[in-house]
């Protein structure tokens, strides 16, 4: 069982999502319980990725937002959710949309204290961002570039320690 599917059989075994005839409220409650593979310290719904839950009789359809063009994780997340959704018993189609563009403002506050605890900092503007070890904001940044799309590398001229920071969008 992968890392993943524990996540989401804890977060299925506590909301109580078991048996019974799948609604849209469950299938969504299990769909933001997903870890979002490059961040798995965040849910998929933490981030705010999940835009829309359309259940009927024959089928499950999830459109997600992606949080960049291009993001190398939308396939894993796919499958992921595909996984996910399986107890279910109906097919399953994840479909990525444009329609509403995702922003960095939809991370919820849960999501952001999550990052900071990872020790990435949440987005803000380069000149707001503030170490996630000392709350510093003497930090500088090392490269726009990070380790994906998403973040950015900075330094904190106070407590010494580099750190990711996710990129505002």
């Amino acid at each position: 069982m992968s890392e993943g599917r524990t996540h989401l059989e804890i977060a299925r075994a506590r909301s109580g999502l078991g048996g019974g005839a799948p609604d849209a409220g469950r299938i969504r409650t299990a769909v933001e319980a997903i870890p979002d593979p490059e961040l798995p310290v965040v849910t998929i719904g933490d981030l705010g990725m999940v835009h829309r839950v359309e259940v009927d009789p024959g089928a499950i359809r999830v459109t997600i937002l992606p949080t960049f063009i291009g993001c190398p994780a939308l396939e894993l997340i796919r499958d992921a959710v595909v996984e996910g959704l399986t107890d279910f018993g109906r097919p399953v189609t994840v479909t990525t949309s444009f329609e509403t563009p995702w922003t960095s403002e939809r991370i919820s506050a849960a999501g952001r204290a999550a990052l900071l605890a990872a020790g990435i900092a949440p987005p803000a503007d380069p000149d707001d961002v503030r170490c996630p070890y000392c709350a510093s904001a003497r930090v500088v940044m090392d490269s726009a570039f990070g380790p994906t799309q998403c973040r950015s590398l900075f330094y904190c001229r106070e407590c010494r320690q580099p750190f990711e920071a996710m990129k505002p969008v």
